[in-house]
């Protein structure tokens, strides 16, 4: 992917580029040369993280669900899911991609309903999320480089630390905005899921056509 300056009509190529950070990209530019702004290269890195991600790990309350769960008269926890989050997760595994789901919760109705979506690597009741991503790494085959996290709140920090592609929905806490690579502009619960496969599928050419 090369980035066409149009005044001087010169490349500066992404595999010309040094791999250590955006200040050192900035930096390696010959001074001669118009550049992006720094937040249009990092959009190129992005997209090129986008491109290596084979497999998804991904929270439940607050991406999955929203922030709000009922309590019935009987105790029970109830809470709410979006019907496309679970149609683009059936679709992205028929794609070949692997996903995970690692959650403090314990529900057993939420654990059924991504189940039968087909997901198969399902955890909960997980305190620390760190050791639980680095087992499904082992179990998988997969690189923490091939992942994509999806997380809202404090203890998905850690994951969201070794993967290549942090993200999370607009409503997350701000410790995990801060450090997340993208954000999406979906809160959880309402399509934050969907949004974050999508854009994986179309960029690796595996959106479904109809």
């Amino acid at each position: 992917m090369g980035l066409r300056m149009a005044s001087e009509q010169q490349i500066v190529r992404k595999d010309d580029l040094p791999e250590v950070g955006l200040d050192a990209v900035v930096s390696y530019i010959p001074s001669d040369i118009p550049v992006l702004q720094p937040v249009e290269i990092e959009l190129v890195h992005l997209f090129d993280k986008l491109r290596a991600v084979k497999g998804f790990v991904f929270d439940v309350d607050g991406v999955f669900t929203n922030n709000n769960i009922l309590i019935t008269e009987a105790g029970e926890l109830l809470r709410t899911m979006n019907v496309r989050d679970g149609q683009v997760v059936k679709w992205a595994l028929q794609a070949g991609y692997q996903i995970c789901i690692i959650t403090g919760g314990r529900s057993e109705g939420t654990k059924k309903r991504l189940t039968g979506l087909g997901i198969t690597e399902y955890y909960s009741g997980v305190s620390e999320k760190l050791p639980v991503f680095q087992a499904f790494l082992e179990s998988s085959g997969l690189l923490s480089s091939e992942i994509c996290y999806m997380g809202d709140d404090i203890p998905d920090i850690p994951v969201l630390r070794k993967v290549i592609v942090s993200s999370c929905p607009s409503d997350s806490v701000p410790e995990v905005i801060e450090i997340c690579d993208y954000i999406s502009p979906l809160p959880g619960g309402a399509g934050c899921v969907r949004d974050i496969l999508e854009k994986v599928m179309k960029l690796q050419g595996k959106w479904p056509e109809y």
